[in-house]
């Protein structure tokens, strides 16, 4: 009797849990510090339910007549959506942290950041969704700029 409760609860719980998704986002988009300048990048996640982890890759490059340096980031983070669409929108918070480089002329810095923001994925024709997401990165070390916005639209596959 002792091991029916425990196996009852595991089997109950697998059987409702909900099949797990994977999504892969191409983008572009700007960065706003200290100047506009283009932005693009990828992104590829996982997630059940509610909770989603994703890596995302993105490059911005250098405008050297503006003082803009480029910004390479590489960042896991962890995403809280809503577990369905509401009106075909997937709404998101992320959070997370990884590495990035910076570089305008001949000063670079490589070091750790943090990144937190939030978007909406928006369905559109069977897994093809559109992503629209902003952002803001703490970088550590020593940037030129500790603080850098970024807003991008991508195409968002669903699989």
């Amino acid at each position: 009797m002792r091991l029916v409760r425990p196996l009852l609860v595991v089997v109950l719980l697998l059987a409702s849990s909900s099949s797990a998704w994977a999504d892969a986002t191409l983008f572009i988009g700007t960065s706003t510090t200290p100047s506009n300048r283009a932005a693009r990048g990828f992104a590829f996640g996982a997630g059940l339910l509610v909770i989603g982890f994703e890596f995302e890759y993105s490059d911005s490059r250098e405008d050297e007549t503006e003082g803009a340096p480029s910004l390479r980031t590489g960042m896991g983070n962890v995403l809280v959506q809503s577990p369905i669409a509401v009106f075909g929108m997937q709404p998101y918070f992320t959070t997370g942290a990884g590495v990035y480089r910076e570089r305008l002329g001949d000063l670079s810095d490589t070091s750790f950041g943090a990144n937190t923001g939030g978007g909406a994925k928006i369905r559109l024709l069977g897994p093809l969704r559109a992503r629209v997401d902003y952002r803001v990165f703490t970088l550590r070390g020593d940037p030129l700029f500790s603080t850098v916005h970024r807003v991008y639209v991508g195409a968002n596959l669903k699989f």
